[in-house]
This record gives structure tokens, C-alpha cells and sequence, in this order.
């Protein structure tokens, strides 16, 4: 048997981890948050269709949909860590990149790339935190990784505020590019997950890994978590990279836009740290359940308001709920599974929940596109987590303080 270096078994403490995952988790969703804001900008500036503005967002699916397939998988082959790196490098590279384009065509064979090492990295960080932290906080800290998604999209809104209507959409772009590689710079000394690393002379292969995940044992947790990745993202990417355009629909300028959502996104702090603290008080069902109902209702009162004052509060109870849902996803996903094949497990999740950030988009476009109206839309997306709400109520086990397997 090999040895392992001192370098692959090394601890780290809980807090570095978090600061080293999380950093890249807000780079990641500073790419996410200026997309939105960049679709509506190039509506603009290019003249897009509705159409076209949907594909933009469906597009950046399709790749998180293959990334988080093949990346996950791989990631129980050849290590979290690895992976980890890897689709951080991917993401940031191809943002920088697209900054560049003069087309919509290079613009979205960039976004698919960009979408690949966004859903490669999401289930593959949660993944590794998971198995590097103990049974008692492991929600908390998972949680808490997610909750860098709302850092990171306040900063994609504050640099879209300021910079887009000055310097323009490229400039943001190019900005959300630069710290990512120095998240890459962090990760070089991660060490790999510590379950992975015991379990690596009992590895099985790709298609065997695939087949436990639909086993009899698993079956059940897979397809709760499918039906549930598929509603929440359908939804998520249906509403939230449609925010600052629906705004200016509602009749408010792009500038205007951009400072509403701005203010709805801020509720996405309290809506993480709320479940954070939940998650090992009440358990992952409680929360997710609770969150996705909250979300639900949310969406149907944002898509009825009809004063600024009802829109902007509909809209952070929309971000609290479904971003608190979001950070309770992402540490039960994991725990479905054993070592061997979590990776594989929650990628395979991630990446037909995917499937429903690539309708999600398009769905809005088409619809409004047929002028429908947005509380038609919105109720749409109301249905849709409530059908996840309950899958995980009547398919999902508790899974509180649970030692991993």
C-alpha cells in the first residue's frame, strides 16, 4: 500500500477550510450575480431578444449540468481536492475570457464552459467540507459555505451598480476573473478530504459508482434529492437571473433595477445564518421544508406586488428563504451517501437539478415573450418548490449529527 505524505494527512482547522472554500464559493457566485445583471445589460447593448436573454442563463446551465455530472464523478476517482482546483481554474479562465467577446455565439460557448467549473466545484466543495468537519457542526459549517453565496452576490451587485452603467458590462466581468485565481493560489496546500483519503485502495469504478447511486439502498434518497435539485434550481435560476430584467419590465430603469436588487439581496446574509443556526436545532428536514415554503409564498406575493414598497419586501423574504433552502440543500445532499460514492451521488443530484436551471430561463423568456403576465410566471415557480418541499417531507430521512459512513 502506499504511504501517505505528511502533506495529504496534515489537518486543517475547521475555520481555514471554511475561509479557503468559502472564498471560492463567493467568487463563484459573483459570476453567477453579474451574469444577471450583464443580461440585462447586454439586452441593450446588443439588442437581445427575450429569447436570447433566456438562453444566455440556460446555456450557463447546460454546463453546470455536465460539470457537476462528470466532475463528481471524477471526484471519486481522483480526489475533491483535485477536482476542487480544477473547475476553479475552468470558471475563472473562461469569465476573464468572455469579457472579450463581440458575439453571442462566443459569449455563450464561454458561458458553458464557465457553467462546467461552477457546477463541477458547488457539490464537490460541499462534499469535501462535509467529510472534513465533525458530525455536530457539520450543517452549521456547511451552511455557512453557502452563505458566501450572498457575499458574493451583494459584490456582483455592488460592482454592477457602480460599474456597469459607467465602464460597462466587460469591465465587471474582467473584475469577477481576477480574485478567482487567487483562490486558486489558497487551495494549492488544501489537503484532500480525510474520508477520501482512507477510502482510496477501496475505490470502485465510474459505472459501478453510478449504479450504487440507484441502488435499492439509495434509490429512495436519490430520488427525493432529484426531484428536489430539480425544483429548487429550476426555480432559483428562473427567478433570480430574470430579477433585474423583470424589474425593468415592471417599468423601472436599469440603474433603478440594479439598486432594488441590490437591497433584495441582502436578506440572502440572514436567510443563511437563521438556517446555519437551525440546522443542528431543528434538523435538515425542518429546514428545508420550512425555507422551500417560505419560498414558495414569496414567489407568488413578489410576482402579485404591484407597489415598490410590496416588490422589495416580497423580494428579500424571497431571497431569505431560498438561500436559507439552498445552504440546508447543500449539507443534506452529501449525507445521503457513503464515502465511495458521495461524490457521485451529489453530482449526479446537482446535475439533473441543473436540467431545471436550463427550462428555468428559457421558460421566461418564452412566456413573456407570448406576454404573459410575471405573476403568471411567478406562480409557476411557487408550484414548483412546493413540489420539492414535499419530496423532502415524505422521502427524506433525518440525517442530524449522523456520523458519515
Amino acid at each position: 500500500m502506499a504511504t501517505l505524505t505528511e502533506k495529504e494527512v496534515k489537518p486543517i482547522s475547521k475555520n481555514k477550510l471554511l475561509g479557503i472554500a468559502g472564498l471560492g464559493w463567493l467568487f463563484d457566485a459573483m459570476d453567477v450575480g453579474i451574469l444577471a445583471f450583464v443580461i440585462a445589460a447586454l439586452h441593450q447593448d446588443w439588442n437581445l431578444t427575450t429569447q436570447q436573454m433566456g438562453w444566455i442563463g440556460s446555456v450557463n446551465s447546460i454546463g453546470m449540468a455536465v460539470g457537476a455530472f462528470v466532475f463528481g464523478i471524477y471526484a471519486d476517482r481522483i480526489g475533491r481536492k483535485k477536482i476542487f482546483i480544477f473547475t476553479l481554474l475552468l470558471f475563472s479562465l473562461a469569465s476573464g475570457l468572455s469579457a472579450f467577446t463581440t458575439t453571442l455565439a462566443a459569449f455563450m460557448i464561454l458561458r458553458f464552459f464557465i457553467g462546467m467549473g461552477l457546477g463541477g466545484e458547488l457539490p464537490v466543495a460541499s462534499t469535501l467540507v462535509s467529510e472534513s468537519v465533525p458530525a455536530a457542526e457539520r450543517g452549521r459549517v456547511v451552511v455557512l459555505l453557502e452563505s458566501f453565496w450572498a457575499g458574493g452576490w451583494l459584490i456582483a451587485a455592488v460592482i454592477s451598480y457602480f460599474i456597469i452603467p459607467s465602464f460597462g458590462w466587460r469591465v465587471a466581468l474582467l473584475l469577477t476573473a481576477l480574485p478567482a485565481l487567487y483562490a486558486l493560489y489558497l487551495r494549492v496546500n488544501l489537503p484532500d478530504s480525510p474520508q477520501f483519503t482512507a477510502k482510496k485502495t477501496g475505490l470502485q469504478s465510474i459505472s459501478t459508482n453510478i449504479k450504487s447511486v440507484w441502488s435499492k439502498t439509495y434509490r429512495r434518497p436519490t430520488i427525493m434529492l432529484w426531484i428536489v435539485w430539480f425544483t429548487v434550481v429550476f426555480s432559483y435560476y428562473g427567478m433570480f437571473l430574470w430579477l433585474p430584467s423583470v424589474m425593468v419590465l415592471k417599468g423601472f430603469s436599469l440603474i433603478q433595477s440594479f439598486q432594488y436588487v441590490l437591497i433584495m439581496t441582502l436578506a440572502q446574509l440572514p436567510g443563511y445564518f437563521s438556517a446555519a443556526w437551525l440546522i443542528e436545532r431543528m434538523g435538515r428536514k425542518f429546514v428545508l421544508v420550512t425555507y422551500l415554503f417560505g419560498t414558495a409564498a414569496s414567489a407568488l406575493a413578489f410576482g402579485n406586488a404591484e407597489t415598490i414598497t410590496t416588490l422589495i419586501v416580497a423580494g428579500a423574504f424571497l431571497s431569505f428563504f431560498n438561500l436559507g433552502a439552498w445552504g440546508a440543500l447543500y449539507a443534506y445532499s452529501p449525507e445521503q451517501y457513503p464515502t465511495v460514492i458521495r461524490g457521485t451521488g451529489t453530482g449526479m443530484a446537482a446535475s439533473f437539478g441543473r436540467i431545471g436551471g436550463i427550462l428555468g430561463p428559457l421558460l421566461v423568456g418564452s412566456l413573456l415573450a407570448a406576454n404573459y403576465e410575471i405573476n403568471f410566471i411567478f406562480s409557476i415557480f411557487c408550484g414548483s418548490i412546493i413540489i420539492g418541499a414535499l419530496a423532502v417531507a415524505f422521502l427524506g430521512t433525518e440525517t442530524k449529527q449522523l456520523e458519515l459512513e
